[in-house]
């Protein structure tokens, strides 16, 4: 069970999130117990170092992503991977069997592209992950101005796919839509007025599950980090976009 806050101690928590969000902190950010039961470990792409990548690859175990807009995906008309398989399946009759219609915790995959920036290598170490996650935060502020084909052109200089970083696009309505760690994250960045883009990854615990909520808050604890609930977020979302 979580510590319940008055609404002092919950807007000084908000507060204390977006703060060390801003200084290129990370936050914690678990779902709720019947969606993923999974707590992220999350800091703004503008921040993204390799010593960032290096905590997420040792500290979280899961899966290391971006989560994006969906203003700047439209912007750089990124897909959904399904749509993509859906529109080629006549091509390639595998995809057709490998429909992900029984999700068990949502309704639809958030996944898109996966990119490297072209001036990685491999694009797995630490360095090469975090100069894409950070270049990908650069370019959608450069892009903010301009229309889809320009963007799109900067886009396809400054990176390559298929690539090492999965992208995931958050809902158009975010929190009223859906409330996945996508729309939970790009949340907290746009009420940080940081770029609407985060770098993530599950915490994995040693039993082979994701690590449990109270464990978490102990590392949470232990790291000086602040530890968000998804109702948390939506709670102060709600607040903020009125």
């Amino acid at each position: 069970m979580g510590v319940i806050l008055d609404l002092g101690e919950f807007i000084e928590k908000i507060k204390q999130a977006i703060a060390d969000l801003q200084k290129g902190k990370f936050i914690l950010i678990f779902d709720d117990d019947s969606r993923e039961a999974e707590t992220d470990l999350v800091i703004s792409s503008e921040f993204v170092t390799p010593e960032s990548i290096r905590t997420m690859r040792k500290d979280g175990g899961g899966l290391i992503f971006l989560m994006v807009s969906k203003e700047i995906a439209n912007k750089l008309q990124l897909p959904f991977l399904a749509d993509m398989y859906a529109n080629i399946e006549n091509k390639y009759p595998v995809l057709k069997k490998l429909v992900p219609n029984d999700i068990p915790y949502d309704a639809k995959s958030s996944f898109s592209l996966y990119i490297n920036h072209r001036d990685t290598f491999t694009g797995i170490t630490d360095i090469d992950r975090s100069l894409t996650m950070k270049k990908f935060a650069e370019i959608a502020k450069k892009i903010e101005t301009l229309n889809d084909g320009a963007a799109i052109n900067i886009f396809g200089k400054e990176f390559r796919s298929p690539g090492h970083v999965p992208i995931c696009v958050a809902a158009k309505n975010l929190l009223e839509e859906r409330k996945g760690h996508t729309e939970l994250v790009v949340s907290m960045m746009k009420m940080a007025k940081l770029t609407p883009i985060g770098s993530g990854c599950e915490i994995m615990g040693d039993s082979g599950k994701a690590l449990s909520k109270d464990k978490v808050i102990e590392y949470a604890k232990d790291n000086n980090l602040i530890f968000l609930e998804g109702k948390e977020v939506v709670k102060a979302w709600k607040k903020w976009s009125k």
